[in-house]
Parts: C-alpha cells; sequence; structure tokens
C-alpha cells in the first residue's frame, strides 16, 4: 500500500518533468514536444491516446526494472499508483479546459494552468499541484488570466451566448483584444 501511496503522489514530480523538460525542452526528442506544441496552439486539441499510452510505456518500464531491485514487487504497486495518478490528470486536464470549475480548486487549477498556456510557456508546469513550480521556481501565483480571443472559443466554459466572458468566471478569466477591435 504505501509503494502505490508512493506512486500516486510521484506522478506529481513526473508531471512536472515530463512538462517541462520532455514537451517544452524537448530533452527526448521532438515527437511528444510537437503534439504539445499543438495542444498549445489549439487548446482544445488533445495528443491521441496512442501517443499517451506509448509514452507511458516507454518511461515505465524502465522505472519499475530499475525499482524491483530496490522495491522487490513493490516497484509493480508503485508503477500502478504512477499509472492511476497518470490516469487521474488526464481526466483532470481535460475537464480543465472543457468545463467550468466546481469549486476553489478547480478555479485555481484553471488560472494557473491557462497563465501557462496563455501568458507564459515557462512557468507554472504542473497542472495537478504547484509543489513542483514552487521548488524548481517555476510558480507565479495568478489572480486573473487574459485568454486571447480567437483561443476563447476553445474553452465552451468561458463565454457566454452573448460573446463575453460568463460572470461566473470574470473575477479569474479576461477576454483578450479582439482581431479588428480597440478596448
Amino acid at each position: 500500500m504505501t509503494a502505490f501511496v508512493v506512486g500516486l503522489l510521484s506522478w506529481t514530480l513526473l508531471e512536472y518533468g515530463l512538462h517541462r523538460f520532455v514537451f517544452h525542452e524537448r530533452h527526448l526528442g521532438v515527437a511528444a514536444a510537437r503534439e504539445h506544441t499543438e495542444h498549445h496552439a489549439k487548446v482544445s486539441w488533445f495528443a491521441p491516446w496512442s501517443s499517451k499510452l506509448l509514452l507511458a510505456v516507454v518511461l515505465l518500464v524502465p522505472l519499475v526494472g530499475v525499482g524491483l531491485p530496490l522495491l522487490g514487487f513493490g516497484a509493480v504497486a508503485w508503477a500502478v499508483g504512477v499509472v492511476c495518478a497518470w490516469l487521474a490528470y488526464e481526466w483532470l486536464h481535460r475537464r480543465l479546459h472543457t468545463h467550468g470549475p466546481l469549486n476553489a480548486y478547480g478555479r485555481w487549477a484553471r488560472r494557473h494552468h491557462f497563465f501557462h498556456h496563455f501568458r507564459d510557456p515557462h512557468r507554472n508546469y504542473g497542472v495537478s499541484s504547484p509543489v513542483w513550480d514552487v521548488v524548481f521556481g517555476t510558480r507565479v501565483k495568478v489572480e486573473q488570466v487574459v485568454v486571447p480571443a480567437r483561443q476563447a472559443e476553445h474553452l465552451p466554459w468561458l463565454l457566454g451566448p452573448d460573446g463575453e466572458v460568463r460572470p461566473e468566471v470574470a473575477a479569474d478569466f479576461a477576454l483578450g483584444l479582439r482581431r479588428g477591435h480597440a478596448q
């Protein structure tokens, strides 16, 4: 059980490391980074599951191999914990993009994540937790995010029928300039 819980917690560091060093700094090649760049260009686009599963196998099989001598069969419980946390992360990440916040964590997670998308891609790498952003000095506290008008249409929870930011999220998000419109 301990190895499983450590696996769940290990995911937060793996999430940060993958996002920063693989997807943005391209230390393991360009394929995953290319898919991540596509996601930044159009926030409603997500890499196909086949790509995600391939990356999971490429990373987890060697980690279990290294963990077996250290943890014995606990390495399997650890890996299962990592995979469970990864699946929860995938659900959370997609939900941040497709649904409005339900609670304070949801509000924080959207501000934190969309600052990364729309303001500074070298900050706020952690999607599910700010812990490693704090540790590595990449966290920025965010009060409000300006969403470019061309991206706002890809966030169905953000805009009302009038094309303006919904009142329930207006404290956290503002709409950027539209092409051809002065403000």
